[in-house]
């Protein structure tokens, strides 16, 4: 582990945990399990060291082990009990876990190690759904409640991005099914968050779909130019940030009037920012939420 010092208040531990603050001071009192170091002004600060115990810790407690019991393990005796557990089972938590710790330390060994040891026994796939995807969304929060920095977001998402690529390209060689439809995969305008639109990217082409990548923040009206070299296309686009909630119905209307003027071209929507859409919201024809990517390679 590199030694870059991080110091974490306690709501910092709780929101990192899902351990609540108040459980954290009545173990420190009753088990002696972390020792906090103190401010001038006596306020509470934790090391990275005792985040990593605590993570440990809630692993642990999760998979049955009494606190009382815990208690009793030493600082080198835990991560070795971890070990035990996380070889049979809860193999998602404890990878989590790693995934956190990695990026709060800016270890990219720690990064590569868990995710090699993910890969020996789960596909791609799974390591995304079962693992990355909860993972970016605690991260979202972490990022939310300043309890991470982008640095640490960044360090993370790069990291997932470069394993999405790499199994990408393993599929450039494949050749794409006989069929007519091509899938455009793009961000709007000022969105840059492509990590979802990246992985769907990877599920059509593991399908045999013919997709063209287009990535970050495309403008609506260079899409036009596509057109013209490809007869029937679904467009793919991803909502994270942008555009912001008042302004997609109208993102949605000039989206049609420009570019969905045949029956042979849809469009297909995802992202958390759709969540916040009113439900009455009137879409234009041939125009489709997803509520999961999942769902949406079900459904093709």
């Amino acid at each position: 582990m590199n030694n870059i010092q991080v110091n974490f208040s306690i709501k910092d531990l709780e929101n990192l945990t899902g351990i609540k603050a108040h459980t954290i001071r009545i173990w420190e009192k009753r088990y002696n399990l972390l020792q906090p170091n103190r401010s001038d002004t006596n306020i509470r600060n934790y090391s990275l060291a005792s985040l990593q115990k605590l993570l440990n810790i809630s692993f642990l407690n999760n998979s049955g082990y009494k606190i009382s019991k815990i208690a009793q393990l030493s600082d080198e005796e835990i991560p070795i009990k971890v070990r035990e557990i996380a070889s049979r089972a809860k193999v998602e938590d404890h990878a989590i876990n790693a995934f956190k710790l990695s990026m709060l330390n800016f270890d990219q060994v720690l990064f590569y190690n868990t995710y090699n040891n993910l890969i020996e026994n789960k596909s791609f796939n799974d390591i995304f759904y079962d693992i990355f995807l909860p993972l970016l969304n605690e991260i979202g929060l972490l990022w939310q409640t300043d309890t991470i920095t982008p640095a640490h977001e960044h360090f993370l998402t790069s990291h997932i991005k470069q394993k999405i690529l790499l199994n990408i390209e393993r599929l450039q060689s494949l050749e794409p099914k006989p069929v007519s439809k091509t899938f455009i995969l793009f961000l709007p305008d000022n969105e840059v968050h492509d990590i979802g639109l990246l992985f769907i990217n990877y599920q059509l082409r593991s399908k045999g779909y013919h997709t063209i990548f287009l990535g970050e923040s495309v403008p609506m009206a260079s899409l036009v130019s596509v057109l013209e070299f490809f007869d029937q296309i679904t467009f793919i686009t991803y909502f994270t940030v942008k555009p912001e909630i008042e302004e997609i119905p109208d993102y949605l209307n000039d989206f049609s009037e420009l570019l969905l003027d045949n029956s042979k071209i849809d469009l297909l929507l995802l992202g958390p920012k759709l969540s916040a859409l009113d439900e009455n919201t009137h879409l234009p024809e041939r125009v489709k939420i997803c509520d999961s990517i999942e769902n949406l390679v079900k459904d093709l």
